[in-house]
């Protein structure tokens, strides 16, 4: 699905990542973002962007919590990426 929020999200950083790491997050869910929902936690996602991936929680106030960071192979992403491609949706928050 993609996932785009129409507002320019405020961030809570909780992992302290460095600020081009927010910033990234944040263009990232401002232009439209592939994510994948989590099946177990309502309002939770997997937000794509080529090997990296960021686990968010947006919270009923609009807020974005950025939970985790991390890098996964190049060959994953794009089996991944065609995936998502898919199943693509918009999504408003």
């Amino acid at each position: 699905m993609r996932l785009r929020l129409e507002a320019t999200p405020v961030i809570d950083n909780l992992q302290k990542y460095p600020a081009g790491t927010v910033e990234k997050l944040r263009g990232l869910l401002t232009a439209g973002a592939e994510a994948r929902p989590d099946p177990h936690r309502k309002n939770f996602y997997d937000v794509e962007n080529g090997s990296e991936m960021f686990y968010i929680h947006i919270a009923p106030s609009g807020k974005v919590l950025l939970l985790a960071k991390w890098s996964r192979p190049r060959s994953e992403a794009r089996v991944a990426g065609t995936t998502f491609a898919a199943r693509a949706l918009s999504c408003t928050g």
